[in-house]
């Protein structure tokens, strides 16, 4: 899993100084696994593997017969895949690149399982703003925004696939990426956005101590958005709120209006010109520069 297109990564390949920088240490499994696998805790598993293709891909393989709480992490995705099965590469040690598996069984009804996307999002932003000191805005419904001399850029993503009894959500950010290694403008990274930390060891700690408290209080509550301060907490961080947008929606139609709001269902609100009110639950969403 992976950011959800190629906007977020940069393109195969480059020199190899880029691709083995001594400015890009590699994880250390032994005290991640100490810091996070803990008795009475989520995290039941942690495996860090140098390369992959996608690591949502590997743990849904496995997903049948590993309890709650897997985790896996790739140094580098070579065939990481976002919404609409678009790719994504980054170099080797550059960023975060990492699925967990989740099993909400029947204490959430699987018409709630949707909201792990989003929940996921703010997980992540909430547990950088602690660790890395940078804002990180959430764009519906999956993608995660730094401020790069003053514009959002789109540093990571989110991409939940349904697998079995469970769930397996793949988590994707640009630490240590510089200008010269991405592909687009529209793309950034922790560094760019200075973050006071860019070491990995212990932005990945706090991303999954984070989402192990946002998981637990949602499955305390059923599931229920409004009750575990989920769906109050996504509409606070949602850079998409009041945005004019256009959402590319299946089957190819669009819908241009203004972003209003996140229903009880995570579905993006959205008011069209004629004042009428669509809930939209996929789809691209791109943000407009407002003709105000």
């Amino acid at each position: 899993m992976t950011p959800s297109d190629a906007s977020a990564g940069t393109p195969t390949g480059g020199s190899a100084g880029r691709w083995s920088s001594l400015d890009r240490p590699p994880l250390n499994v032994a005290a991640l696994r100490r810091a996070l696998v803990v008795e009475d805790g989520l995290w039941t598993s942690l495996e860090v593997v140098p390369a992959t293709g996608s690591t949502n891909t590997d743990l849904a393989a496995r997903a049948a017969t590993l309890p709650e709480g897997a985790v896996l992490v790739a140094e580098e995705q070579t065939a990481g895949r976002g919404r609409l099965d678009r790719t994504w590469t980054a170099p080797a040690r550059s960023g975060l690149f990492f699925s967990v598996l989740l099993k909400p069984g029947p204490d959430v009804p699987q018409e709630r399982w949707g909201w792990l996307t989003l929940l996921a999002g703010v997980a992540t932003a909430t547990g950088l703003s602690r660790a890395a000191g940078v804002d990180t805005a959430l764009k519906w419904p999956n993608d995660l925004l730094v401020t790069v001399d003053g514009e959002e850029r789109k540093t990571g993503g989110i991409l939940a696939e349904r697998v079995g009894d469970g769930v397996v959500v793949g988590i994707g950010l640009n630490v240590t990426l510089g200008e010269d290694e991405l592909p687009v403008d529209t793309a950034g990274s922790l560094a760019l956005a200075k973050a006071t930390v860019t070491d990995r060891d212990p932005l990945l700690r706090a991303v999954l101590r984070s989402l192990e408290q946002w998981y637990g209080n949602w499955r305390a509550a059923g599931g229920d958005p409004a009750a575990s301060g989920l769906q109050e907490t996504y509409a606070a961080g949602c850079a998409t709120l009041g945005k004019h947008v256009r959402a590319e929606l299946p089957g190819g139609r669009t819908l241009t209006g203004t972003a209003e709001a996140v229903d009880v269902d995570g579905r993006l609100v959205i008011r069209t010109a004629d004042d009428a009110h669509e809930a939209v639950g996929a789809g691209d969403v791109v943000h407009l520069r407002s003709t105000h």
